[in-house]
């Protein structure tokens, strides 16, 4: 992901009313818009002792052993690791500073040369890397017992020279550049490749397809022919690449925006998933009953409802100067770069950008969805000429991180990544991959609901198990929800304010404009699904259950995930919730890591947020990485605590050795756990992010027998359970239905 730390802090309780919402500077505007800008980079930390920290006990923490493996170039997020089967690891390097020396100026993606890791359980197979300690060090890869080898960089030509790697293209083949359109743009074209998946193409797993999502709007997915030398190097065939976004069949869906991390499906295929963080149309903590009972979306509008506004990036600054000192930070609004390059993706004719940034006519012809954005993508048949992709509609709109598909293909968990997100849980009727349509798979979508949050108010957060009850928010089918989608196809600019604003915009763009602005505001946007009926789907959601709403409300859950979660009362407040992964073919008994980045803000007991979220914890800035035990259903009731990082004002002989700000994890063979950074600096001496792995231990923090079990057979697995074992009784929240009828 790109790490954009909000800048807005609420100051009231969530039930009620809010007259001041946040604290909004234009510093603070700047900052987070720069930020989005750049691809900007956040946090690192490891472990200690209660006596470390006196302000959050137990921060940081680890449950076993937290070893240092790469250091990445200054200016770079650590994503999209992928270990091959001989255990040579390969990650992207992601918006590094331009000051590195080349080639380390450049995004790309590299393997370390010379290493893999040994899955015979000695877990000893590299000495920890030191950290950076010179210039020369920070501005390179650096890797334990190994050496950083690119396979392929940023705008290198591709697709027999009509490419270059990483860049999205007009249907007419123009690059979607800055210095082509006007308008803003979500980083630098190719400058943030992200996850990485290997779908071989032999027995030998040597030669095979590297797919690559590239974090952009509109967002993109490389294929890289790559294979495996005599002398156990890599290479790539850059010739016969290709940008799956310049496709005609992504083109038919739509294309895409932010992708960001993923996942190798259990049937061997690429699952890209988009951070859509445009998403919320309610700030933070906010509630759509919180609007409708104040009359009014002051200090409480997201960025979702201002998607099809003319210049849309630019709301902030717009509500910043129509309310002064009662702005409030609209949540995603920097996630809106990259909209109007979403449309010149789509064939709309590019309009002329006005003098002062805020003039831009509106785009008439042709314009993006926003509920077409924010889903997994799934690359059905890899290898072929092009690859054809499927959304999966139904399992949620989002800012998706990752999905975790399990092993009975049928359950799959998510994580949504920003401030005031949740976890979440979709589970099908059949195997995902049984459907012979995949538009035909049907299935349950569920939010999580924290039930222990009073122990979490007593203890510090390493001591904290979070008891999850799961909601159901309702069922559907893939085409049900595309069908529900498609009635917003032929939404534009133009509509935004010819429904908003009384003055004709082509006699007064500006006044139109700030018309249209706070009439949004006031009463929401028309154009899409309203209050009015996020909130009568809740009521009948109490009344009658996730089965029993009205056929026009069906899709609330579905097409406003967070909004519809919230409002019946799930826990939507962890702070960037970054990763979920698992072990190859896990089962009951075995791990489901949960990483989140940060635990402060909405969720955290810190001045200035007590009582506006329902779990109050005591802050952690550098994050926690939570472990859940698959149960006979492939369920999860359980969050159990197992990194826990440092405080932002840790000094650097703590902050030097953590984990901070944990982003992507990813479960390796042996049970061993790669845990990525997208740091701040924090205490560090040293401002580079870092990758570290994990090694479970068999003792928690509680001194009980909970953690992995190991076997001689499976070493870092733990074996099957065939008996009754811990959270199987999930309260009538698994995995064969909705809520229980009376369990309000």
């Amino acid at each position: 992901m790109i790490r954009i730390y909000h800048k807005y802090k609420p100051t009231i309780v969530r039930y009620t009313v809010i007259e001041s919402m946040v604290e909004f500077t234009r510093r603070n505007l700047m900052e987070a818009s720069m930020a989005a800008a750049l691809g900007a980079s956040v946090t690192g930390v490891a472990t200690g002792d209660e006596s470390d920290d006196p302000d959050t006990p137990l921060a940081p923490h680890v449950n076993g052993e937290l070893k240092r493996f790469s250091s990445t170039a200054r200016g770079a997020e650590v994503t999209g690791p992928f270990v091959f089967e001989n255990g040579t690891l390969l990650y992207s390097l992601q918006h590094p500073s331009r000051d590195n020396p080349d080639p380390y100026n450049e995004a790309g993606i590299g393997y370390f040369s010379g290493f893999q890791f040994e899955f015979d359980g000695s877990n000893d197979d590299f000495d920890e890397l030191s950290t950076p300690q010179t210039n020369a060090e920070r501005e390179t890869v650096r890797g334990a017992n190994s050496d950083f080898t690119f396979l392929a960089r940023a705008h290198e030509a591709i697709n027999g020279g009509t490419e270059e790697l990483g860049v999205v293209q007009t249907p007419d083949g123009d690059n979607i550049t800055t210095t082509e359109f006007a308008g803003t743009q979500y980083g630098d074209a190719a400058y943030n490749p992200d996850c990485n998946q290997f779908v071989a193409t032999d027995d030998a797993r040597t030669e095979g397809f590297l797919f690559t999502n590239w974090e952009n709007s509109p967002g993109n997915v490389s294929r890289v022919p790559i294979n495996r030398t005599d002398e156990g190097e890599w290479e790539a065939d850059l010739e016969n690449a290709i940008n799956l976004a310049n496709t005609e069949p992504m083109r038919e869906l739509g294309g895409t925006r932010i992708n960001c991390y993923g996942d190798l499906s259990p049937w061997n295929t690429m699952l890209s998933s988009e951070e859509n963080y445009a998403h919320p149309r309610i700030s933070l903590a906010a509630t759509v009953s919180d609007v409708l009972e104040s009359g009014t979306g002051k200090g409480l509008r997201g960025a979702h409802e201002f998607w099809n506004r003319p210049n849309p990036s630019e709301i902030q600054s717009a509500v910043d100067d129509y309310y002064g000192d009662e702005s409030w930070g609209v949540q995603g609004f920097w996630a809106m770069t990259g909209v109007e390059f979403l449309a010149y993706y789509l064939s709309a004719d590019p309009v002329s950008q006005g003098s002062d940034g805020n003039t831009t006519r509106p785009i008439t012809d042709v314009y993006p969805n926003p509920y077409r954005y924010g889903y997994h993508i799934d690359f059905r048949e890899p290898t072929a000429d092009p690859p054809q992709p499927v959304k999966y509609y139904v399992m949620g709109r989002a800012a998706w991180e990752a999905p975790d598909i399990q092993s009975d293909r049928k359950t799959v968990y998510g994580c949504s990544d920003g401030d005031n997100k949740g976890i979440y849980k979709f589970v099908a009727d059949e195997p995902i991959d049984g459907y012979d349509d995949p538009m035909d798979l049907a299935g349950t979508l569920y939010a999580p609901m924290v039930t222990n949050e009073e122990a979490a108010r007593e203890l510090p957060p390493a001591k904290v198990d979070l008891e999850i009850e799961w909601l159901a928010l309702g069922h559907a089918t893939n085409r049900e929800v595309e069908e529900w989608i498609a009635e917003y196809d032929y939404v534009t600019q133009e509509d935004y304010l010819e429904s908003h604003a009384e003055t004709n915009w082509e006699d007064d763009l500006e006044t139109a404009l700030e018309e249209a602005d706070r009439e949004v505001v006031d009463n929401g946007n028309r154009d899409y699904i309203s209050d009015e009926e996020v909130v009568l789907w809740a009521e009948q959601w109490e009344d009658e259950g996730p089965e029993g709403v009205s056929p026009d409300l069906r899709r609330v859950p579905f097409l406003e995930m967070r909004a519809a979660a919230k409002e019946i009362g799930a826990t939507i407040e962890f702070n960037k919730a970054e990763g979920v992964d698992s072990v190859e073919g896990a089962g009951p008994g075995d791990a489901v890591y949960f990483a989140i980045s940060e635990l402060n803000d909405d969720m955290s007991n810190e001045a200035g947020y007590e009582d506006v979220g329902e779990v109050q914890i005591d802050r952690v800035d550098g994050g926690v990485v939570y472990r859940a035990e698959l149960e006979r259903d492939f369920n999860v009731s359980r969050l159990e605590p197992v990194i826990v990082g440092p405080n932002a004002s840790d000094p650097a002989d703590v902050a030097d050795d953590a984990l901070i700000n944990v982003d992507n994890v990813y479960v390796m063979d042996d049970g061993r756990v790669l845990c990525c950074e997208d740091a701040d600096q924090f205490g560090r001496s040293y401002s580079n992010d870092c990758l570290y792995v994990y090694e479970p231990t068999e003792n928690d923090i509680h001194g009980t027998d909970r953690g992995r079990r190991w076997d001689d057979d499976h070493p870092g697995r733990s074996p099957r359970l065939d008996g009754d074992h811990r959270g199987e009784d999930n309260g009538g929240f698994g995995n064969d239905g909705g809520r229980d009828e009376g369990d309000d």
